[in-house]
């Protein structure tokens, strides 16, 4: 066994320097050649770029669009008088702790005295809902109740210290 690993490796290296004439390379000199004379292609040209022009902003010393306008003639702003107010002074009802997106209709009810809707709050409690009743964070009062839907009109901050009412809608959930 010692001595059959030399030989068989004598032979290998024999039969490999056996395979490594310069016969049959003559063809790929020759088609390298060939390939290297061919015509190149052509590459287009590079496009030309138009310098950027930065935007110039002239407006800068105008009055913002987001001012208050101006009363002509006053030089001073113009106060909008708002009547809208919620009343703190009325005692707050249930679904008044919760805000109005996590308050959800589940029904309604068709009565002697009007429709009255079915509102379920966050904590699962099931309340009953009619015209004139508040509900929601922001002083929601219902207006009117549909088999399908609650109409209320919150008051909400308009930011600049005033209030503005907002209609809202709460929908049948199915």
């Amino acid at each position: 066994m010692r001595l059959l690993r030399p030989l068989l490796l004598m032979l290998l290296l024999a039969a490999l320097g056996a395979c490594s004439g310069n016969e049959g390379m003559e063809d790929l000199q020759q088609y390298v050649i060939e390939v290297a004379l061919r015509p190149g292609g052509e590459v287009e040209p590079m496009p030309e770029f138009v310098p950027y022009e930065a935007f110039a902003y002239s407006a800068a010393s105008m009055r913002s669009p987001f001012d208050i306008p101006i009363l002509a003639g006053s030089g001073e702003a113009a106060a909008p008088v708002s009547i809208v107010q919620p009343d703190f002074e009325r005692p707050r009802e249930a679904l008044e702790e919760f805000a109005l997106g996590n308050l959800n209709m589940v029904g309604m009810m068709t009565r002697s005295a009007g429709t009255v809707a079915l509102v379920q709050d966050e904590n699962g409690k099931v309340h009953r809902v009619s015209r004139g009743n508040y509900m929601g964070r922001n002083h929601g009062r219902v207006v009117q109740v549909t088999a399908t839907e609650i109409e209320l009109i919150e008051i909400v901050p308009s930011g600049d210290g005033d209030w503005v009412e907002r209609p809202r809608t709460l929908t049948l959930q199915r």
